[in-house]
């Protein structure tokens, strides 16, 4: 009764999880790099309504707005390339973006100066609600947190909430600590009820599902500053992210003296040449600041056990 072609099959490794791959070295990685000229870019945002990428980022400069491409979340399908436009220029070869040099011997003096942090007690179950967004290690996190607290002898349990497997997509995950597990009697963290927000991504925290986890007075808050775009910007080239709006919002339901604001892109980006170690980043920064029940030998055994990047990590 069906004239022609009525179910069309596309088979292709979703993108995401050919960057785990091509990481892991299971896959090839292509080794051609795409750049912007940002002083030839018009910014009309072409390139972004013919790739529908994410990737593809704006860059807010002294001239306006133009266009930059994320190198840590490139999937280097190129599509980006087919707009019309000669602002992009492409390097080919071993090209991989640059990272500060650090002095070892400085860097182990600065970290064997820090002062061990006093870990939060665990008379009720400590709750984390982790919130970033796809393909930037928000599992991977909750994951090692769990492992850290399995280590050290602690119940705990990990819920994830990846929704939509896209990239840029909104991820929480809900980390529960305890001594015993008879006290965790639900892996969900209540309303109201979490110790630590870790905001992975400005955004996803301030929206209203992980705002409804702050207690006022009882939250601690600690947000990574920089603003991923939405893929409304890939739709709408002037979009606004309302930066000031997001971190008010977070600041008002925690309270200012419990919430602290790091621009961990930036920093982690600047160390280690790739804005995947933000994430990582983070948690040290949170550890650091006794703000999660884990010891820092628990956390980086569990690191070694996960067995993926370690070093960097």
């Amino acid at each position: 009764e069906i004239f022609g072609v009525a179910v069309l099959i596309y088979d292709q490794t979703c993108a995401a999880e050919l960057r785990r791959r091509r990481k892991r070295g299971i896959e090839v990685d292509p080794t051609t790099r795409v750049f912007i000229n940002e002083a030839v870019c018009e910014g009309c945002g072409d390139c972004s309504d013919k790739s529908n990428c994410v990737s593809v980022e704006p860059a807010e400069t002294e001239f306006g707005r133009k266009r930059k491409i994320n190198q840590s979340s490139c999937n280097k399908d190129y599509s980006c390339l087919e707009g019309f436009c000669p602002s992009f220029v492409t390097v080919q070869g071993s090209a991989t973006p640059r990272r500060a040099h650090l002095d070892p011997a400085i860097l182990d003096g600065l970290v064997g100066n820090l002062p061990a942090p006093e870990l939060p007690a665990l008379d009720v179950p400590y709750n984390v609600l982790i919130a970033g967004i796809g393909g930037t290690g928000v599992v991977t996190i909750g994951a090692l947190i769990g492992m850290a607290a399995h280590i050290e002898g602690h119940s705990v349990s990990v819920l994830d909430q990846v929704g939509l497997a896209q990239k840029n997509g909104a991820v929480v995950s809900h980390v529960r600590v305890a001594r015993e597990r008879d006290d965790i009697y639900a892996s969900r963290i209540a309303d109201s009820r979490a110790n630590l927000l870790l905001g992975c991504d400005a955004i996803v925290a301030g929206g209203m599902e992980s705002r409804r986890k702050i207690g006022g007075g009882v939250t601690r808050a600690v947000v990574n500053a920089h603003m991923a775009p939405t893929g409304a910007f890939t739709l709408d080239a002037d979009a606004t992210f309302f930066e000031s709006e997001i971190l008010d919002s977070i600041r008002a339901s925690a309270g200012d003296n419990l919430t602290e604001f790091v621009d961990a892109t930036k920093i982690a980006t600047a160390l280690m040449g790739d804005a995947i170690s933000t994430n990582l980043f983070l948690v040290g920064y949170a550890i650091q600041r006794g703000l999660i029940p884990v010891s820092l030998e628990a956390f980086e055994r569990a690191i070694e056990l996960n067995g993926v990047a370690v070093e960097a990590n």
